[in-house]
């Protein structure tokens, strides 16, 4: 089992889904029962989603392209 110290430095890297799957276990079984790192885990967990969804909720590029274009139509650069 993994020490306290070892998951805090992998724990983005564990919730960004970029460990070998022994290491997410390691962490997973870590943070389950450990009441120092679930806390912190919690958070960054929640961040996360958070983001995600704002980045969803926010994210309009096709709005984006017209308003782009129109922008460099009107300085005549596109037809």
């Amino acid at each position: 089992m993994l020490d306290c110290d070892a998951v805090m430095r992998q724990l983005w890297d564990y919730l960004d889904g970029e460990l070998t799957s022994e290491r997410e276990e390691a962490i997973r079984a870590h943070v389950a029962v450990c009441k120092r790192c679930y806390p912190q885990y919690d958070f960054e967990r929640t961040f996360l989603q958070a983001l995600e969804a704002a980045r969803r909720s926010h994210s309009r590029p096709d709005v984006l392209k017209a308003r782009v274009l129109g922008a460099l139509r009107a300085a005549g650069f596109a037809a």
